[in-house]
């Protein structure tokens, strides 16, 4: 039985090692986890036995690793991504400028702006973002707040969010400015064409700013120049009032869009 001491002249063969094992030249007895017998010599076993260091513990499983991001490097905005392109956002602004050339050409073509009051063409609200008409400045101011706030959206959550929030943010507003049916100061009296990205570009600058303070309430404050984008947001307002090309409807109803996409951002995150 295991526990036992051995005979005398004998070793024995156990899984728990004895108390003693007995020289059989000497008849000494001696330590178990020896192999030669310190008293004459003689080898007594070939290799001592492991030493008994209790229950062995259970081996748990291995954890997987979490994969993580490099380092943030001294220029760089968690979730942002520094080295891409606004690839959308430019093609977004190319494609308004194309189209204001166009009509800047021939004004003859109908390339989608929309009449108010009128404007029963739903097709219309998808394209009158993407119109400027003669209006350079118009177009200019609006474009920049596109190229701000659109290249700022595109790093952080991608290019399909950005095309979505512009298109239907400037959609939004089209189609506000059209059920208000709401004309242009000191134009009361005429038919006025609606076009232009105002209400696409409010549309931006609210969605980002809406994730922005969701992000600061979060604890992620990113030190975002508040009244520069207060600026740029009084800016498009008055030209909407000003510009007979904008119209506030459609400055408002794409507010209100980009704001509602805005919650829904935090889905596409970058991380």
């Amino acid at each position: 039985m295991e526990g036992r001491l051995a005979r005398p002249g004998t070793l024995r063969s156990v899984t728990q090692p004895d108390l003693f094992v007995v020289c059989k030249n000497c008849g000494s007895e001696v330590s178990p986890y020896v192999t030669e017998c310190p008293y004459c010599g003689q080898r007594v076993r070939k290799r001592a036995p492991k030493l008994d260091r209790g229950a062995e513990k259970e081996e748990q499983p291995k954890r997987k690793r979490r994969t993580r991001l490099p380092r943030l490097r001294p220029d760089e905005i968690e979730g942002i991504a520094p080295d891409t392109r606004p690839v959308a956002t430019m093609v977004l602004i190319a494609i308004s400028l194309v189209t204001t050339l166009v009509v800047v050409a021939d004004e003859t073509l109908d390339v989608g702006t929309i009449a108010v009051p009128g404007g029963d063409d739903i097709w219309r609200w998808f394209t009158a973002p993407f119109v400027h008409g003669n209006a350079i400045g118009y177009a200019f101011v609006t474009l920049v707040a596109v190229g701000i706030f659109g290249s700022m959206l595109e790093r952080r959550f991608g290019a399909v969010p950005l095309v979505i929030v512009f298109v239907l943010a400037g959609a939004a507003g089209s189609a506000v400015a059209v059920s208000l049916e709401v004309p242009a100061l000191f134009n009361e009296f005429t038919h006025t064409p609606v076009h232009g990205a105002n209400g696409a570009a409010l549309g931006l600058l609210c969605a980002w700013l809406v994730d922005d303070r969701r992000a600061t309430r979060r604890g992620d404050s990113r030190e975002s120049d508040l009244l520069g984008v207060g600026v740029i947001a009084v800016l498009l307002v008055l030209l909407s009032l000003a510009v007979e090309e904008a119209n506030i409807g459609a400055a408002a109803g794409g507010a209100a869009a980009g704001a509602l996409l805005g919650l829904m951002l935090p889905v596409f995150t970058r991380r």
